[in-house]
């Protein structure tokens, strides 16, 4: 209960200082303006767009000059992040994804986005609720969200309507995405040459489908009322995400890409799948792939029933933004008035339209910017909805624990190992929930004392 208590506490605080006067923009020093760098894990056109937010920042002030440095994979830049604490080689502000919160926080390496705002009792009560619940640990906002996204149903309505099906009606339950994938499968002979659905072998997915589901993947209320001790994800829920999942491709009509997310993306784009399921961010880049070609459309991320769409819904994915505590304090300032600058409407608007990540404070969706372009492509709404109807639960908050990356991979290992009939579901997840709790325990005795 303390855990929840203290987010409690927080998330008043924060809606009081709603009244509070922000503090002052820091000044240039002596010696002129404090430069500071920024590790960021975007490439292609959102690591230009993270150029060009940075540049627009530099431009807006005199007093702190930022780089944006591309690191490689969050998993690369959390490397060399560990690597440099010794030496002191470290940004001031580093993106890294949502996994890494237990870590940072256990490394004692981050400055608490808490502080910064208390001290200047900054207004973040327009910034969402389910957001910022993410990255809260025993009450206090680690990291501010940055890039954030969920999964939601991609489908290809030119597909649908040539299977008679309502293309404005994309299924919902597990029932229902099997039904229609049976009807919109296409065979020549045994060879399957359209999927009716597809999702990549991805841990991701199946944390999103067990919060849909109202199910914990931690114990301790997803590590989040104390810290996790062992794995929860074997439950009925997780079970039952595998034996739908199983289904389907025992029926050949749910296709198996593998475990690279690109590779189900590719084949949706090719229309070698109707269906599939992707994160919100990647809603850009399906625009792109399927414009002049097929009719794109989205859904909620499928749930095992009606009554879960009540009760459930999806985590919060992407990544937030750290200040790091052993830079000097004027750097350490700089990177908070870059933080500010991040999550401000105008930019937030920007950020949104030119990546596909949704916005983190509901302001941005009253810039002007941001209506033109939801409105040009109003499937962006769905992840907005979706977003705005999950209730904040400890299943909707994600699970909290250091071991997180490699959690994720060894309930890939059980989906593999369900899909080619090695194990039934059951025996896979008890499986790997025995080996994420060894890994946890192992964990545990190295930050706890």
């Amino acid at each position: 209960m303390k855990r929840k208590m203290l987010f409690v506490m927080v998330v008043v605080s924060l809606i009081v200082s709603a009244c509070a006067t922000p503090a002052p923009a820091v000044e240039p020093t002596a010696s002129g303006p404090t430069k500071f760098a920024f590790w960021h894990s975007m490439g292609g056109s959102n690591g230009e767009a993270i150029g060009e937010m940075m540049k627009r920042f530099n431009a807006s002030q005199t007093a702190c000059i930022g780089e944006a440095v591309f690191q490689g994979s969050y998993d690369d830049s959390l490397n060399k992040l560990k690597a440099g604490l010794q030496s002191k080689d470290i940004p001031a502000v580093v993106q890294q994804f949502d996994l890494a919160t237990q870590v940072l926080v256990d490394l004692k390496v981050i400055a608490p986005m808490q502080e910064f705002i208390d001290a200047e009792k900054f207004n973040i009560s327009d910034y969402e609720t389910n957001v910022l619940a993410y990255y809260s640990v025993d009450g206090k906002l680690y990291g501010m969200p940055f890039n954030t996204s969920n999964p939601m149903l991609y489908y290809n309505k030119d597909h649908f309507k040539a299977a008679g099906l309502d293309p404005n009606k994309p299924p919902r339950t597990y029932a229902e995405v099997l039904d229609v994938a049976k009807k919109l499968t296409k065979k020549d002979g045994d060879k399957v040459t359209q999927y009716g659905y597809s999702m990549a072998i991805y841990g991701w997915f199946f944390e999103q489908l067990l919060a849909a589901s109202g199910g914990l993947y931690l114990d301790n209320g997803n590590g989040r009322d104390a810290r996790a001790t062992k794995a929860a994800f074997n439950s009925a829920e997780g079970v039952k995400i595998l034996t739908w999942w199983k289904e389907g491709y025992d029926a050949k009509v749910f296709g198996n890409f593998g475990r690279p997310t690109a590779d189900t993306q590719k084949a949706f784009d090719a229309q070698q799948t109707s269906m599939m399921i992707e994160s919100t961010a990647g809603l850009r880049s399906r625009l792109n792939a399927s414009q002049g070609k097929f009719e794109l459309g989205t859904g909620f991320l499928p749930r095992p029933d009606e009554a879960a769409f009540k009760s459930a819904g999806t985590i919060i994915g992407g990544a937030s933004v750290y200040i790091m505590k052993d830079r000097p304090k004027a750097e350490q300032n700089c990177a908070w008035q870059f933080v500010k600058f991040t999550t401000s409407p105008q930019i937030q608007a920007y950020w949104h339209t030119a990546s596909g990540y949704y916005p983190v404070t509901k302001a941005a969706y009253n810039v002007q910017e941001d209506k033109d372009w939801v409105a040009k492509y109003p499937q962006f709404v769905t992840a907005v909805d979706q977003l705005h109807l999950a209730p904040n639960t400890r299943a909707t908050q994600g699970a909290l624990t250091g071991v997180m990356p490699q959690a994720r991979q060894l309930t890939e290992l059980a989906i593999e190992e369900v899909i080619q009939g090695k194990a039934t579901p059951k025996e896979a997840l008890d499986k790997a929930a025995d080996a994420v709790t060894k890994a946890i325990t192992d964990y545990n005795k190295t930050v706890v004392k």
